[in-house]
């Protein structure tokens, strides 16, 4: 195995959001079959040795920019990293590796605001979609990624998982785009900007300020913990399917509005957390979103959800809480 990172994500977020140190556990961990390389995927002749000296059976590509008020700071880096990053990916993998498996997370902010264009009733604690073809199970993969405001964020992963796909239906690739809901689990690097439950239990731990974005706290997400996630990975690897898409989430089985995550972090630390509530949401940002994941339980149907936001929570404050106490 060979993880690639050049650690960027502490460039966007800051020291708290540095993967330097999960880097370091996995070196410790699997000292004969892990090892690091710290190339910038923009840089395509960085890239070039590792995939010549590899036999990569599968590529899993998470590297990102995944914030939408970052991207509005610097649009290049943005794009660079996300849109020209991917391609240089693919490209090194249809040069040195054809019959590998290429699994990219994409995000469903490729489907910019038009969620927001459903049905929504508002209740006591969230928003929430009653009526309509994705009420009962959430978004699938027919809602339209066109003519919607995306952020420059969302926009850049469009350009991405289009040119994912299209390795895949054009060269025959073994490519596979997942576009994730919240992605997250105990080793989430969590910051302000990007990382929604990790963040938060943080902060509910340790008694920082957390800050709610719009709609009154009662937006919705589906949260999928990384082994769900790394298992459907598992799943497509073993048979993949070229230039397939799939909606990748909690769904209807994990999911929650922030105000209901808040009450699940007091519960769970038995601390009251400290808010602040600030008017104006982010651009593009969806009221409602949840993951309808029918199409890859039918195309993989060993594959299930087994954590929900609950356990995500109680795995996230239990692993890290002795590291946060060091670091106060």
């Amino acid at each position: 195995m060979i993880g690639v990172d050049n650690n960027l994500r502490e460039y966007f977020f800051g020291s708290e959001a540095s993967t330097r140190w999960a880097v370091e556990e996995l070196q410790t961990a699997f000292p004969d079959s892990f090892s690091a390389a710290a190339a910038d995927i923009r840089d395509f002749e960085a890239l070039r040795p590792i995939f010549e000296a590899g036999d990569f059976d599968l590529i899993v590509h998470t590297a990102a920019q995944p914030s939408h008020d970052w991207a509005a700071r610097e649009p290049f880096t943005d794009f660079s990293v996300n849109a020209q990053g991917t391609l240089n990916l693919l490209e090194a993998t249809r040069q040195w590796a054809p019959e590998a498996v290429f699994i990219f997370t994409s995000t469903n902010k490729v489907y910019g605001d038009t969620p927001n264009r459903l049905p929504l009733t508002e209740l006591e604690t969230r928003w929430e979609c009653t009526e309509g073809p994705y009420a009962e199970k959430g978004i699938d993969e027919s809602m339209s990624i066109d003519q919607t405001t995306h952020s420059l964020f969302g926009a850049s992963k469009v350009a991405a998982d289009v040119m994912v796909q299209e390795y895949g239906r054009y060269f025959g690739l073994k490519t596979g785009v997942f576009r994730g809901g919240c992605l997250t689990g105990p080793r989430h690097s969590g910051a302000e900007l990007h990382g929604f439950l990790a963040y938060l239990m943080k902060c509910a731990a340790t008694g920082r300020e957390y800050r709610i974005f719009g709609y009154r706290g009662k937006q919705v997400r589906d949260n999928i913990h990384s082994e769900d996630l790394v298992n459907a990975f598992d799943q497509f690897f073993q048979a993949p399917r070229a230039g397939e898409v799939y909606n990748m989430g909690g769904s209807r089985f994990s999911h929650c509005s922030m105000m209901e995550a808040v009450t699940l972090c007091e519960e769970l630390t038995g601390k009251k957390m400290k808010t602040t509530y600030v008017e104006t949401n982010r651009t593009g940002d969806h009221i409602w979103w949840v993951s309808d994941v029918s199409k890859f339980q039918a195309h993989y149907p060993e594959w299930t959800l087994t954590k929900n936001v609950r356990d995500i929570l109680s795995e996230i404050l239990e692993y890290n809480l002795p590291r946060w106490k060091n670091e106060e």
